[in-house]
């Protein structure tokens, strides 16, 4: 009873209980065990380790493979294959209205016996803009044609109101791409920005500390 309260209040969780089978000697013993079942080429599972070690003291009674480490999975040794590039709208199928990643685009500038590659810098905010027009164009006569009256019954013609949503869906899709191209500019400029903030609190404490400091120096010549 008083183990099991103990075992209760231990925070962290008590070694195996086979632990104590890892000594120096079941290690030698395994060590010799493998050594001489490799050169008879068997398999060390099926072989009887108390003939085999008929000439060494204390073996134990359980085998001794249990001593044996387990082997690393290999697939935790292959490294993960990660995306280098975020695929665009228009490669995973939709239908793309605005400049395509402007890190793809690259110059390959020479002039005399300099090269450079010049990597083309695309404005999208002219696309984005129009986008946006289009979407306040495309909701206004999306509203206007809801209030429309409503098509004969058998009419094979779709409505209005239907062409309108498929347009906006479209024009979101846009939106949210660019938002999502976007990120890793936002998240550089965020980090640019922590980092100058940094700078600038550290030089407002050092100037603090000359103050100080010459403050200090001011006061100790007045004594």
């Amino acid at each position: 009873m008083e183990e099991e309260e103990t075992e209760l209040r231990n925070p962290f969780p008590s070694p195996p209980s086979h632990y104590s089978n890892y000594t120096a000697h079941n290690l030698r013993l395994f060590e010799l065990l493998r050594e001489r079942v490799k050169d008879q080429n068997v398999d060390i599972s099926n072989v009887n380790q108390h003939d085999i070690l008929s000439d060494q003291t204390n073996v134990p009674s359980w085998p001794l493979t249990r001593l044996e480490r387990p082997r690393r999975q290999q697939s935790l040794t292959r490294s993960p294959k990660v995306k280098e590039t975020i695929p665009s709208l228009a490669e995973l199928g939709g239908h793309q209205l605005y400049p395509a990643d402007p890190s793809t685009g690259e110059l390959e500038v020479q002039h005399h016996t300099t090269r450079a590659l010049i990597i083309i810098s695309l404005d999208r905010r002219p696309a984005l803009l129009s986008i946006l027009r289009s979407l306040l164009v495309t909701y206004s006569n999306l509203t206007g044609a809801i209030l429309a009256p409503p098509p004969p019954p058998y009419s094979t013609v779709p409505p209005e109101w239907q062409r309108h949503v498929e347009w906006i869906t479209v024009l979101a899709q846009n939106l949210m791409a660019v938002a999502n191209d976007l990120r890793p500019v936002q998240a550089r400029g965020n980090l640019e920005s922590m980092m100058q903030r940094q700078l600038e609190l550290r030089r407002e404490e050092t100037v603090s500390i000359h103050t100080f400091d010459t403050s200090l120096v001011i006061a100790c010549r007045s004594f």
